[in-house]
């Protein structure tokens, strides 16, 4: 049965509904909303009690069969809502400490083989941008143009380590261009 704006009733709001489509995709849920418009139905899969639920939106031309299985509260009432707010507010803090570390990450004013470069070596090393320097290891700098001989500072043996890492990272990268 292809929905049209006819046969929307059967899509109330609240109704759990067992739909397959003309895909031969299979799945029950309860309406949250149908768009007659965009002729567009939200449906929420997944066990009420559960935290997490599958939404889906689906163009209700490709519902080849539908069967309605009962009726529940308004999915959107406010009043059965529950948000945990301490839940999301740490999710929040979360998300924006992991995006400024991941900001920190991207350097400014450099090219994209030093941000290679620099991506690379953060695999092995642990690595910081200073403007357009590369620090790894909190004392050992590599500036432009990012080759061995462009290495300073820190202990010989770190010092040895990065260009070793670099020369190595530097071929690779080479290799991986070329290879394209």
């Amino acid at each position: 049965m292809a929905m049209d704006g006819s046969n929307a009733e059967e899509l109330a709001i609240g109704c759990f509904v067992s739909i397959k489509t003309t895909l031969s995709d299979e799945f029950q849920g309860q309406v949250i909303t149908f768009d007659r418009p965009s002729n567009i139905v939200v449906i929420q899969e997944g066990s009420k009690g559960g935290s997490r639920r599958n939404i889906r939106l689906l163009k209700a031309n490709y519902i080849k069969e539908l069967s309605y299985l009962g009726q529940a509260e308004d999915p959107l009432d406010v009043k059965n809502c529950y948000l945990d707010l301490n839940s999301l507010r740490a999710r929040e803090e979360l998300a924006i400490r992991q995006a400024e570390a991941e900001s920190e990450r991207i350097g400014v004013g450099v090219t994209s083989q030093a941000q290679n470069i620099f991506d690379a070596l953060s695999k092995t090393l642990p690595v910081r941008w200073d403007k357009t320097v590369i620090v790894v290891m909190n004392a050992v700098r590599v500036s432009s143009p990012y080759t061995p001989e462009s290495v300073s500072g820190g202990t010989p043996a770190a010092n040895e380590r990065v260009k070793k890492v670099l020369e190595l990272e530097r071929k690779r990268l080479q290799t991986r261009g070329s290879g394209q």
